[in-house]
């Protein structure tokens, strides 16, 4: 039997997730949009609902185009709320339009969001030995800056524990349980650096 994450094992639509997405690292423009998106989305509600919810995202957001949904105007916004199964806050959809603004900018000054994100840890995935030990947190001194620094460039929604999720979503923090077989695949993926305090 493979050992995962408690928190997955549906047998269904959140262990896919765990076992071909979550903490694996992302170096890709739209996916860190996508992600970023639905964690926009998941404000206030659960996760397995967005992972539902993600194709009608993808038709009601361009596939996480953040260049098409930089242009787009109140009708879409309209179109947006209109469409059957998707999450009915104007304040959320007018969110990504902004964030899609923002993240353009991040591109044009960075060359990619990826390098911009990533330069937060070093371009390491962080293992923090803590969260083995059972002190877990739901955001932290690198989340807090850059959820700071992303709110100063004009993103929504993005508070410090929304941006924490981001981080082990996109695998710069490394929060597989040890037990978990996702944990040592990801250790030989690439550089890691051990945090114990």
């Amino acid at each position: 039997m493979t050992n995962r994450c408690t928190w997955c094992c549906d047998k269904g639509i959140v262990q896919k997730y765990h076992d071909e997405e979550w903490g694996i690292p992302l170096h890709d423009d739209r996916k860190h949009f996508e992600y970023i998106s639905m964690e926009v989305m998941q404000c206030g509600l659960n996760w397995t609902m967005m992972l539902k919810k993600r194709d009608i995202f993808k038709k009601c957001f361009s596939d996480f185009d953040y260049v098409k949904i930089a242009d787009y105007s109140e009708q879409d916004i309209d179109r947006i709320l209109n469409v059957e199964g998707m999450i009915k806050s104007r304040r959320k959809i007018e969110a990504i339009i902004a964030n899609a603004k923002a993240y353009l900018k991040i591109i044009e000054e960075f060359g990619s969001f990826d390098k911009y994100i990533w330069s937060y840890s070093g371009n390491e995935s962080l293992v923090y030995l803590k969260h083995h030990r059972g002190a877990w947190e739901v955001s932290n001194e690198i989340s807090d800056k850059l959820s700071k620094d992303l709110k100063k460039r004009g993103f929504k929604y993005l508070g410090s524990i929304t941006v924490f999720s981001h981080l082990q979503a996109c695998g710069i923090i490394n929060d597989h349980s040890p037990e978990c077989y996702m944990y040592e695949k990801l250790i030989h993926m690439g550089n890691v650096r051990y945090i114990d305090n």
